[in-house]
């Protein structure tokens, strides 16, 4: 990634708070948390937060942990010795390795694997780390900045993140105030990604927004924040006469009449759904407790009966998951071959 200070744009009190925040933080060689909807710019900041410390002339790499599997992110991350696994045909040198002296940051940090946040984990807390396959213990002076678009602290809570590792990477959080916050804004970034787009178009000037299309773009709630408004505007910007200014604003580029399979996805859905149902009259109450109960049963044998996997994959917390069990006296014991799968227990607490 090339840094440029340039597109870090704003003057909203919420968005030169963050850059404070940054700043103040960046000289200090302490880990970073950067926490914000995707979209909002985590990789700018954690680039100013580089370029603005001490190893502002070192290296500055980064990783994003959800754009491989966890096998080869571990190897990406740590390297591995010649023959550590089939393939490693020679010594790989891992981002930290690298990153000596420098800043590594890791995006969608979340999504790592527990042995990753073990080594990571031992890493900030004694710089010292092993390739894969290897014996050796090296050495690692890196300043890591990591971000997240998910909730730690709920992750933490269900198991699924490490405490402790969160507990080392919080020394400061950074919260980034998403784009509908940050209204004052809008109309800068629009104008300046209006003006990169069209030099890129290689016109000679760029004739501004129509009050109604600037209008439309200060009362979207950009979910995609200032990512999806870089992408509507330089679309609307190589749409638009070069010779006017923009008039037409389009949000949703999939908006069609044409548009394949909506309305017979809906309407199959739709059908779907009633063949599913019980012949009425029924005591609806029954049948959603009898429709949980098999859910959990089979999320819990799926899982081999692993309660906070089975909660995940139900999209509960492992609480929530616990509270059903609970309320249907669920026997959660891995039952023993030619045993019924689950069976009611009230002594499970």
């Amino acid at each position: 990634m090339v840094y440029d200070a340039d597109e870090l744009i704003g003057q909203s009190a919420a968005f030169l708070q963050t850059l404070d925040a940054v700043d103040a933080v960046a000289a200090l060689n302490k880990p970073v948390l950067l926490v914000g909807e995707r979209g909002t710019g985590k990789e700018l900041l954690a680039a100013r937060l580089h370029y603005r410390s001490p190893r502002w002339d070192a290296v500055f790499i980064q990783m994003n942990c959800a754009a491989i599997s966890d096998d080869l992110l571990e190897s990406e991350l740590f390297g591995h010795e010649a023959g550590a696994f089939t393939g490693a045909a020679k010594r790989h040198i891992g981002r930290f390795e690298r990153a000596h002296d420098g800043t590594l940051f890791l995006d969608e940090v979340a999504t790592t694997a527990t042995r990753v946040q073990e080594k990571i984990l031992r890493l900030i807390e004694y710089g010292q780390f092993e390739r894969l396959g290897g014996t050796e213990t090296l050495v690692a002076d890196v300043r890591l900045v990591a971000a997240t678009n998910q909730d730690l602290v709920e992750l933490a809570d269900d198991g699924r993140f490490r405490v402790d590792l969160l507990d080392r990477l919080a020394f400061d959080v950074i919260t980034i105030p998403p784009l509908r916050e940050r209204e004052d804004d809008i109309p800068l970034l629009a104008e300046f990604f209006a003006i990169n787009m069209a030099k890129e178009l290689d016109r000679d000037y760029f004739h501004g927004f129509a009050d109604d299309a600037m209008d439309v773009l200060c009362k979207h709630t950009w979910p995609g924040n200032v990512r999806e408004l870089k992408n509507v505007v330089e679309r609307a910007v190589y749409r638009n006469d070069e010779n006017e200014p923009i008039t037409q604003i389009v949000l949703d580029p999939f908006a069609s009449p044409y548009r394949p399979n909506s309305e017979t996805k809906s309407q199959t859905a739709t059908k779907n759904a009633r063949k599913l149902l019980p012949d009425l009259p029924m005591d609806m109450r029954h049948e959603i407790e009898q429709i949980e109960v098999r859910l959990i049963t089979q999320a819990l044998e799926n899982n081999r009966f692993n309660q906070r996997v089975a909660a995940e994959a139900l999209g509960l917390s492992y609480h929530q998951f616990r509270h059903y069990l609970r309320k249907y006296e669920l026997n959660v014991e891995k039952p023993q071959e030619g045993d019924q799968a689950l069976a009611t227990d009230p002594s499970v607490s």
